[in-house]
C-alpha cells in the first residue's frame, strides 16, 4: 500500500467537514484535539503494557475506546478501525482467567496495538501534510 493511499485513509474530509457545519477552521481544532487526546490515550495504553497493574486489559480497553469514539466522531477510519481492534482485542483478554500469562493471549493485544501504532503515525502525518 503506498503513503498516499494510507493518507487518503485517514481522515474523510468531506465527512468530516459536513459534520463540523463546513467549518474547517472548526475541525481544524477538533483534529488537533483528537491527535491530543490520542496522545494521552496511547502513553496510558503504553505505560499499561510496559508497566501491567490490576486489570491490565480493561485499562487498555477503556484508552482504545476513548480513541475509537473520538475518532468516528470525526470520520478518522484508520484511527476508529485500529482502536476498535485493539479494544477487542484487550476485552478477549480481560474475560481469559489465565490472561496475563498466556501468550497466545497477550499476541493478539500486542499485535493490535503495534497496528494503531501505525494509525496514529499516519494521522500525525496527514495533520502534518495538511498544516494542523
Amino acid at each position: 500500500m503506498s503513503s498516499a493511499s494510507s493518507i487518503a485513509e485517514v481522515i474523510d474530509w468531506d465527512e468530516a467537514m459536513q459534520q463540523c457545519g463546513e467549518d474547517e477552521e472548526f475541525l481544524r481544532e477538533l483534529l488537533a484535539d483528537l491527535r491530543s487526546e490520542t496522545d494521552t490515550q496511547m502513553a496510558k495504553i503504553e505505560e499499561t503494557i510496559r508497566n501491567p497493574t490490576d486489570s491490565p486489559f480493561v485499562q487498555i480497553m477503556r484508552a482504545s475506546h476513548v480513541i475509537k469514539g473520538a475518532a468516528s466522531n470525526l470520520m478518522c477510519g484508520q484511527l476508529r478501525q485500529t482502536a476498535m481492534n485493539l479494544e477487542s482485542a484487550a476485552s478477549m483478554a480481560a474475560s481469559d482467567p489465565n490472561g496475563s500469562n498466556n501468550a497466545s493471549v497477550l499476541q493478539p493485544v500486542q499485535a493490535r496495538y503495534e497496528e494503531l501504532k501505525v494509525a496514529v503515525a499516519n494521522y500525525h502525518a496527514y495533520l502534518q501534510s495538511v498544516g494542523v
